[in-house]
């Protein structure tokens, strides 16, 4: 929704980030028990390869030229999983979760939003909520913190702004709606969990629209 201000789309990439970082690092404390360390490594292998591309995408292109697209697939995706039966996947390859990592380092890098193809791909694993957001808001936090700092480094080395820090006032905001969220989740099964996604997948695609 940030994107429809008509300010500069780096620095609205930039309060995403923030915002992001500060849901995801109260959320991740929480499941800190809950992480698998090596196996989040393989989808991080692949969001450091995508991250510099999603960053060169951000400074160089048109926003419009990839939000549409970014949107068109978000809410394409989010009906057909809301219409259909769970789908799990039971051939697992390594190489599906870096080349997750990696579509989630370059729309990270681009748009702020590095959760969309790596939770995807958890949904499609079969996990419990748990096991899911386990594996995709660490990975969320880790490429949100890299992403803002890159960001951040390579604005300030062209001679404008790195970091503007009334981007920081977005914190309280955001924290409110993560409490709001904790609190429907724990009355989530796993059925409803995966339908809530679907469906905030489709307003995020939604939203890029405009």
């Amino acid at each position: 929704m940030l994107f429809h201000i008509p300010i500069d789309p780096v620095q609205l990439v930039q309060i995403m980030i923030v915002c992001s970082i500060a849901n995801q690092t109260a959320m991740v404390w929480s499941l800190r028990r809950a992480i698998h360390w090596r196996e989040l490594a393989i989808f991080l292998i692949g969001g450091a390869i995508g991250l510099p591309i999603g960053i060169i995408v951000l400074l160089k292109l048109d926003r419009h030229l990839y939000t549409h697209v970014l949107g068109v697939f978000l809410v394409a995706y989010g009906c057909y999983m809301l219409v259909r039966k769970p789908l799990i996947i039971r051939r697992q390859k390594m190489a599906f979760d870096v080349f997750a990592g990696l579509l989630g380092g370059i729309t990270g890098g681009a748009v702020g939003f590095p959760g969309a193809f790596v939770t995807i791909w958890c949904g499609f694993k079969g996990w419990s909520k748990d096991r899911q957001r386990a594996m995709f808001q660490p990975f969320i936090l880790i490429m949100q913190v890299a992403a803002l700092a890159t960001i951040s480094l390579l604005r300030h080395s062209t001679g404008k702004v790195g970091f503007a820090p009334a981007n920081l006032l977005s914190i309280p905001a955001a924290l409110l709606g993560t409490a709001v969220g904790m609190t429907l989740y724990k009355r989530l099964s796993d059925k409803h969990f995966a339908r809530a996604v679907n469906v905030l997948m489709i307003v995020s695609g939604i939203s890029y629209f405009g």
